[in-house]
């Protein structure tokens, strides 16, 4: 049996899924970048500047107080500096957005984000994001002693020392 059909169908599916994304109609764009407005990821986004500020500043003060002060009198600058990143970000987002709903959909998501329980979502996905990490962080340690006792035991059966 030749290898022929197999090769072929190989190459398909990579064609497949090598092709290039389409790129969005100017309705879902729109409608993308409207969802994406309402999501308030932009104020998100936003709020990442700060945690990055802070994590910059040790290394680039090191401990000098003179530095410290010009570095904090920057923190404008730099905030204009970053406007461009947002509104890429957005677009981006939004991109991603529409290339994976409708202008129908996408309508019907931001109708629901406008309603009071998507404004509770909205405010309340940070920490829900943050606590739901928690659990699967703690029940993946918690797997992890398991199945590292359980194996530790099999293998110890089978003659090992650990």
């Amino acid at each position: 049996m030749s290898g022929r059909p197999l090769i072929v169908a190989s190459l398909l599916l990579f064609s497949i899924c090598a092709a290039p994304a389409q790129t969005p109609s100017p309705d879902t764009m729109t409608a993308a970048r409207s969802l994406v407005t309402t999501m308030k990821l932009a104020e998100q986004y936003k709020a990442l500047l700060p945690a990055i500020l802070l994590t910059l500043k040790p290394a680039l003060v090191q401990d000098r107080p003179e530095i410290e002060r010009d570095y904090d009198a920057m923190m404008p600058m730099i905030e204009d500096a970053f406007k461009p990143y947002y509104a890429a970000m957005v677009d981006d987002v939004a991109a991603v957005y529409a290339n994976n709903f409708t202008v129908g959909e996408l309508r019907e998501i931001e109708a629901f984000y406008r309603q009071p329980v998507g404004q509770k979502l909205l405010e309340k996905t940070p920490a829900l994001t943050q606590q739901t990490n928690q659990v699967g962080q703690d029940a993946s340690r918690k797997a992890a002693e398991d199945l590292r006792a359980r194996l530790t035991e099999a293998l110890r059966q089978k003659g090992h020392k650990l």
